[in-house]
């Protein structure tokens, strides 16, 4: 069904690979559309707790595909819009998608990649990981989120150093800096992520959507404002019974 990408899934737990490892799986239109697609197929599917995007090969995904879109070009700025809102829309869906995604840094991953990991809520590295933000590198201006996300992650003075360098970071220090939430070595990667996702899909997916989309509220307001948001929702929770039983077991 598929031409850049491979999707599974097993056990609530569903994986997008990005598969073009020749080319160190840069992102291309077709890619971001085929992203899009089977992330909003997994959106709408109850079965589903964890999302985990990965590359194939040596790369989690080394960016925009520069040598095919060079024509799309001009003054900094991609004229493509059909690839500007494809990643704007997979970037929307995972963040709105009821279920926990994690994005599973395995090796370069720079640019727009980088802005692709920015927005999932967790981020698994890598310790022998590339981890970079290089706009400036090749003149061209973010437009998936990097100026606005990337300081929430590790405050405004690292992440302008980070892009103004445009010098990547390795898995460990990314996980120091808290730009991913830990890293482990490459050969422990597959396991450590399949371990969190265990512990995520046996608790309540009520109640984790609900506080997914809480705190991507509460990033948008003030202190007050957050706790008053909090205060007033009311999840809706009828799957307490289920967790409870699973967590006894």
């Amino acid at each position: 069904m598929y031409q850049e990408i491979i999707v599974s899934q097993r056990d609530g737990i569903a994986r997008l690979v990005m598969n073009r490892p020749q080319v160190l799986n840069a992102l291309t239109p077709n890619m971001m559309h085929e992203l899009r697609d089977a992330a909003q197929q997994i959106a709408n599917d109850p079965n589903v707790r964890v999302l985990v995007l990965t590359g194939t090969g040596r790369a989690f995904s080394a960016g925009v595909d520069l040598k095919n879109l060079n024509e799309q070009i001009v003054g900094g700025q991609f004229t493509s819009e059909d690839f500007l809102h494809y990643g704007l829309d997979f970037i929307n869906i995972i963040q709105t998608m009821p279920q926990v995604t994690i994005a599973a840094v395995n090796g370069y991953c720079y640019t727009g990649a980088t802005e692709l990991m920015l927005a999932f809520d967790l981020a698994i590295a890598a310790e022998e990981a590339q981890i970079g933000d290089t706009h400036t590198k090749w003149g061209l201006a973010p437009k998936w989120g990097m100026t606005q996300r990337l300081p929430q992650k590790v405050g405004i003075n690292k992440a302008m150093e980070l892009s103004f360098t445009a010098q990547p970071i390795g898995g460990t220090e990314a996980a120091r800096i808290g730009l991913v939430n830990r890293a482990v070595p490459l050969a422990n990667l597959d396991t450590e992520v399949e371990n969190i996702c265990k512990q995520i899909v046996g608790n309540s997916p009520q109640t984790i959507a609900g506080m997914k989309q809480l705190y991507y509220q509460g990033a948008l307001l003030t202190l007050k404002e957050g706790l008053a948001a909090e205060l007033d929702n009311h999840l809706a929770i009828t799957d307490r019974t289920e967790t409870l039983r699973n967590f006894k077991k």
